[in-house]
């Protein structure tokens, strides 16, 4: 497949974890932030820092089929203005325990268990979750603290397969990712190396860009769109790591181009 058929549908990214993308007929948010900055507040958890609001009002977004929602327990990924949003949302994709804690119209998804979705011209758009680690370590150990988190992977008939891959941090989650769906033609890949004072030995919770890259090179990876790397004060890697991290690999050629223009 050419990487023109790869970047057939464009991925909108509005700052944080958020981006839209139609696929299939359907519409996708990815796990929704729309507040201003300001400090967040978690029980039993750093305060975290909101530094730059959302390139979007919730208003402009439009009509949203779909939120693949990463895990609801952390502000930056799941704000105030984005828990108002998923009522106005038919379906929200995420962790079994969230989909008990939102609600009627949320849906939680183990490892490798799948929702068949209804297109628009006629067919389905599969959407399975997939496993994802929110820290360093094995999942036994980092899920009593930063809870449960899920990624997605989006597939239809005559589609491109899509990765949605939520706050994760472990490259052997990729590896068991690519064994069922790689080669993947579109990844959003959450990066940014956030680090939380006190927490897990100041080991990134979510992907360094060195990491990031790799796993675009795991996945096969036609078109990365890389996301959540901004507007947050704990992420110690932005853009620029990113874009070298990718040249470093010999895969710029992968970035998504609107990503790459859209400094």
């Amino acid at each position: 497949m050419s990487r023109h058929d790869a970047q057939q549908f464009p991925v909108r990214v509005f700052g944080g974890p958020t981006a839209l993308f139609e696929y299939g007929g359907l519409r996708f948010l990815t796990d929704p932030t729309f507040d201003g900055p300001g400090d967040y507040a978690t029980p039993g958890a750093p305060t975290l820092t909101k530094t730059v609001g959302s390139a979007i009002a919730p208003t402009e977004v439009g009509p949203v089929d779909v939120v693949l929602l990463s895990h609801d327990e952390h502000a930056d990924n799941l704000d105030i203005s984005g828990r108002a949003l998923l009522a106005d949302v038919p379906l929200t994709l995420t962790t079994p325990g969230g989909g008990e804690r939102l609600g009627e119209k949320a849906k939680g998804l183990a490892d490798w268990e799948s929702v068949e979705l209804e297109r628009p011209g006629g067919g389905t758009v599969t959407v399975t979750g997939v496993p994802a680690i929110h820290g360093p370590g094995p999942r036994e150990e980092v899920e009593p603290f930063s809870g449960q988190v899920v990624g997605f992977v989006l597939t239809g008939e005559g589609l491109p397969s899509v990765y949605v891959s939520g706050d994760n941090a472990s490259l052997d989650a990729v590896k068991e990712i690519a064994e069922h769906f790689g080669p993947v033609n579109t990844a959003l890949l959450f990066a940014g190396a956030p680090r939380l004072p006190g927490v897990f030995n100041g080991l990134p919770v979510v992907l360094d860009s060195a990491q990031a890259a790799e796993a675009a090179q795991i996945l096969g990876a036609r078109r990365v769109v890389p996301v959540h790397h901004d507007s947050w004060a704990h992420f110690t890697e932005d853009r620029d790591d990113l874009k070298a991290a990718f040249a470093t690999a010999g895969l710029t050629d992968r970035l998504d181009q609107d990503w790459l223009k859209s400094a």
